[in-house]
C-alpha cells in the first residue's frame, strides 16, 4: 500500500524567530495529512462526529526529528495508516522537503484512538474505516 501525500508550504506564522519552523508547529502538519487523508476518502471528521459520532484523538506519539524546514521550503507529508486493534490505528508518517534541496525531515509514529463522541470512551472503528485499511492493505 501506498502512502497518502499531502502539500505544504512552510510560512512566517510556522518559524520562530530565525525563520525555522517551530518544532511543535510540525505536528500541526501531521494532523492536517490524517484530515486529508480522511477526506480523500469521502469523510470529514466534522460530519464524522455527528453522524455515527466519533472522534479520533491522538493517544501516543513519537517524534524523530532530523533536519529543519525553513520559511518558504515546500514540503509533502506523509500519512500511511495501519489498524491497530479494534478501536485505534497508527499512522506512519514523514515529512520531506522538496524542490531542489530534497531532504527527509521529520519521521513519525502516531497511534489515534476512535472515541465516542459524546461519553469519550473508546468506540469500535467503523466499518468504512476498517474496509478502507483492508483494501489498501491489499493493494
Amino acid at each position: 500500500m501506498s502512502p497518502f501525500h499531502w502539500p505544504a508550504r512552510v510560512y512566517w506564522e510556522d518559524t520562530d524567530g530565525g525563520a525555522i519552523v517551530y518544532y511543535a508547529n510540525y505536528l500541526r502538519y501531521l494532523e492536517r495529512a490524517r484530515t486529508e487523508w480522511l477526506r480523500a476518502h469521502g469523510h470529514s471528521q466534522g460530519l464524522l462526529a455527528r453522524v455515527p459520532g466519533i472522534l479520533f484523538t491522538v493517544v501516543s506519539l513519537q517524534v524523530d526529528y532530523r533536519a529543519p524546514a525553513r520559511l518558504d521550503d515546500e514540503l509533502q507529508i506523509s500519512c500511511h495508516p495501519q489498524a491497530e486493534g479494534r478501536a485505534s490505528l497508527r499512522f506512519l508518517q514523514s515529512i520531506r522537503r522538496t524542490g531542489t534541496t530534497p531532504q527527509l525531515l521529520l519521521e513519525a509514529s502516531v497511534r489515534v484512538a476512535c472515541l465516542d463522541a459524546h461519553s469519550l470512551r473508546p468506540k469500535r472503528l467503523p466499518d468504512f474505516l476498517v474496509n478502507l485499511l483492508s483494501a489498501e492493505a491489499a493493494s
